[in-house]
């Protein structure tokens, strides 16, 4: 497992967040290869960190509706 430094990082909130504190997720950008994925409501709690190429295929699903309605 790698450590990554996201203490400088700059985060921005999902573009599907409500405002309304529901649940969302904030992402940071300029990440070579990565992409850190946080809870908005608990910014100073852990990140997790995927590669660039999981995120696209995850971010791709998402929008093509690939899961089920629960």
């Amino acid at each position: 497992m790698r450590d990554y430094d996201l203490s400088t990082a700059r985060w921005r909130k999902s573009s599907y967040s409500n405002g309304e504190g529901g649940s969302c997720v904030e992402i940071s950008d300029n990440h070579p290869g990565v992409v850190p994925v946080r809870d908005s409501k608990t910014p100073q709690g852990p990140a997790l960190v995927f590669p660039a190429t999981d995120w696209t295929t995850f971010i791709d699903a998402v929008k093509g509706e690939h899961f089920p309605a629960s």
